[in-house]
């Protein structure tokens, strides 16, 4: 279970960008919190949500897109596992 402190905000954003992502906070209406602009990399997250509202909205995201666990960082190991796990069981 992945925890929703700004700990794990900043773990999943580095997750990002070891896929080579970049993650912005800009105002919007998502529907769901956040988008990825079709093949820039960039995935855009509402800055008026809530930090829970975030993780979720990147989690959900981060399920979407193909991970290239040979990219994954030794120090995001840990958090990519738990949301690996939530992944497996949708």
């Amino acid at each position: 279970m992945v925890t929703f402190t700004q700990s794990s905000l900043d773990k999943i954003e580095d997750l990002f960008k070891d896929q080579g992502y970049r993650v912005r906070y800009e105002k919007g209406t998502f529907k769901t919190g956040a988008c990825v602009l079709q093949n820039s990399h960039v995935v855009v997250v509402n800055k008026f949500s809530n930090l829970e509202m975030k993780i979720q909205s990147l989690i959900a995201i981060l399920n979407d897109i193909d991970i290239d666990e040979s990219r994954v960082n030794e120090k995001h190991i840990a958090i990519y596992t738990q949301i690996a796990k939530l992944k497996s069981k949708r």
